[in-house]
């Protein structure tokens, strides 16, 4: 890549979109995020998050190109984390960049979602 090209999560966070990459890993689906997280980008995100045609589901959410996430993101993951225990499956948060992560510990989310510091450990038992 040459200088002054940015790749597609460089221009998400720029712009204040957010990209939504999604793989599976062990039967894991990854989601890996990038940009900012609010009311104007989380129908992504729900969407993203949704399982309810997965029998015991999932989800990992890799956070480390996430700028900027609001209460509409906070809300999200929440539901999400409810709508996955409820059919037998998880929620995690892996590789939160800091201004992010100041947000998930102040509203207290780290308590009820399980967050990790690297996607690796996320995929772990």
């Amino acid at each position: 890549m040459s200088e002054g090209e940015m790749t597609g999560a460089e221009h998400a966070a720029q712009t204040g979109q957010l990209t939504v990459v999604t793989t599976t890993t062990d039967g894991i689906r990854v989601l890996t995020l990038a940009g900012e997280i609010d009311h104007h980008t989380g129908d992504a995100l729900r969407r993203a998050l949704d399982a309810s045609d997965t029998p015991r589901p999932r989800i990992v959410a890799d956070m480390h190109q996430v700028t900027f996430m609001d209460s509409s993101g906070i809300n999200i993951f929440i539901t999400a984390h409810q709508d996955l225990s409820e059919a037998g499956g998880w929620l995690r948060l892996a590789a939160i960049g800091e201004s992010v992560a100041r947000t998930i510990s102040l509203v207290g989310i780290d308590t009820v979602i399980d967050c990790r510091e690297t996607l690796s450990q996320a995929l772990g038992d």
